[in-house]
């Protein structure tokens, strides 16, 4: 496939999957804004920390290296024992499954059953949807590879729609389940992902499209592991790498969920706090997840098949090079600005957005802070899931271990204050920490662009700069809001919330304005891809 058709159907991805994102992340928010008016923050807090972390840790832990490992390198392959190193993301993830359960019914603090009953039952059906789950995932590898954009968007949807509707009912038939509830809905969400791909492949594979396709696997039959006469079970080459990715997702896992770690075995925060904490969190990272994570994903496929992993940018095709590296000095530009927005804006309008989202319960107390400090966060987000993307798609085998010494230290030093900032600072702190973690992270991934990039003539990090006219229009809106907040918000009635809406609108309206008349090059990207 030419590079410019893998662009091409790898922005679709990025476009569909970032539309999916918005789906999955409205939805948790509508559903987080309905059931505050039902059920306890203690429950919620339990769910979506204590409960969340189990699942996402498993699911990471046992899939997320396998992921890295096949998805490098070209679509042409040897899918049988790719297919076949899939397979142990299973076995794995019943290990993982079996080890943290115990771990969080018998070391964890145990809720009190009178604010959070059925919490032993909740920790088991997690943790088996975290299975259920993996049993998809040679389906999934394989979509992804092959670029099957409306497969992921049909059945992620599905699921999350399925999941919603669950929990909405028995939320309001049956309050008292308590974590019955989200122990159903979580398992149907996982049933319905699997059962898509499962039932897409059984009719595709055998079809006529497939065939014109040339589609590397043929049958049904050989989506499951199977032995082959005289040869190894699986790709000996992408096993190594798998095991690679494996010590540094450990390690990206403890940095990705750091906050939740601290709170689950240190205790730092209880039950109702945590509750608050992820709700705002959810709201903090509400374009974070639906923007950047596609982008990031989706853009990882593109740079690890244009560009061959482990060789110098002199040895590879020049023009891919060229292509690559306008692409990911784009891409920055674009997420830079993106954060950047987010951050000048959210610094003036967080206790609003708390206010109308979940009354005086969230835009009270550290509510606002937690959301400002959020909007900060969010710009490291922005540029450490692209350069981290560029950056894990090139590496070779070595560098990749090397940098796993590195995630280790980081991973110590953050774990060490997450736990002094939050005792300083409360939830804070949390984000404080995240944000020292991601701006080291960046400076490492920045390092090897620019490394990587020395002996060429591309400077693909110019994209980190943005025009002076543009920064300038941001640093006047940073001030006329604070100065809009300060006078009529929020507490002065809604004549006075307008006023400050219609400010932060107007003053946006000029930021979309300057950035569409001096970023060009951004806009034609955009429009084109």
């Amino acid at each position: 496939m030419a590079a410019q058709d893998v662009l091409g159907q790898t922005a679709r991805l990025a476009s569909s999957s970032a539309l999916l994102q918005v789906l999955f992340r409205v939805v948790t928010f509508g559903l987080n804004a309905f059931t505050l008016r039902y059920l306890s923050r203690e429950l919620i807090g339990v769910v979506n920390v204590r409960l969340t972390l189990l699942y996402s840790t498993v699911v990471f832990l046992a899939r997320e290296a396998f992921r890295r490992a096949c998805l490098s390198g070209s679509a042409k392959r040897n899918w049988t024992k790719t297919i076949n190193l899939l397979w142990l993301t299973v076995p794995l993830g019943v290990f993982w499954s079996l080890i943290l359960g115990l771990v969080w019914l018998h070391l964890l603090e145990v809720p009190d059953p009178s604010v959070v009953p059925h919490y032993q039952a909740g920790v088991v059906a997690f943790g088996l949807s975290a299975i259920i789950e993996l049993l998809g995932e040679p389906f999934w590898v394989l979509a992804q590879a092959h670029l099957f954009v409306r497969l992921k968007v049909i059945a992620e949807s599905l699921s999350v729609v399925s999941k919603c509707i669950l929990t909405v009912t028995l939320v309001i038939l049956y309050p008292h389940w308590g974590l019955y509830i989200f122990s159903l809905a979580q398992l149907l969400y996982v049933s319905v992902l699997v059962m898509c791909y499962v039932i897409y492949f059984v009719i595709f594979l055998g079809s006529p499209e497939a065939t014109k396709k040339s589609f590397p696997v043929a049958r049904v039959k050989a989506l499951l592991p199977s032995f082959v006469e005289d040869e190894t079970f699986v790709n000996w080459k992408e096993a190594r790498l798998t095991w690679s990715f494996f010590k540094q997702s450990f390690l990206k896992q403890i940095l990705t969920e750091g906050e939740r770690y601290v709170m689950t075995f240190l205790n730092v925060l209880n039950f109702g706090d945590q509750g608050v904490y992820d709700i705002v969190n959810n709201l903090g990272s509400l374009v974070a997840r639906f923007i950047f994570l596609p982008i990031e994903e989706s853009f990882y496929v593109f740079f690890a098949k244009v560009l061959e992993r482990g060789k110098t940018v002199k040895d590879q095709k020049q023009d891919d090079v060229a292509m690559a590296a306008n692409v990911l000095e784009l891409l920055l530009k674009l997420v830079l600005l993106i954060g950047l927005t987010i951050t000048v804006f959210g610094y003036a309008y967080s206790q609003l957005a708390l206010d109308i989202y979940g009354g005086s319960m969230l835009s009270s107390g550290t509510g606002p802070d937690l959301l400002r400090c959020y909007s900060l966060y969010v710009l490291f987000l922005a540029v450490n899931g692209v350069t981290e993307c560029f950056t894990f798609a090139l590496m070779c085998k070595e560098e990749v271990d090397r940098y796993n010494f590195v995630m280790l230290a980081l991973s110590f030093i953050f774990l060490c204050i997450s736990y002094f900032l939050t005792h300083w600072y409360g939830s804070v702190g949390f984000i404080l920490a995240n944000c020292f973690n991601m701006g080291i992270r960046i400076a490492h991934s920045t390092h090897y662009i620019h490394h990587y990039f020395r002996e060429s003539t591309h400077r693909p990090l110019t994209g980190l700069l943005p025009s002076p006219a543009l920064l300038l229009v941001y640093i006047l809106s940073a001030v006329v809001t604070a100065f809009s907040e300060v006078l009529f918000c929020c507490d002065k009635g809604w004549m006075a919330r307008l006023i400050h809406i219609s400010t932060g609108a107007l003053c946006l309206a000029a930021t979309l304005v300057t950035m569409f008349c001096t970023e060009t090059k951004l806009i034609h990207f955009v429009r084109s891809q």
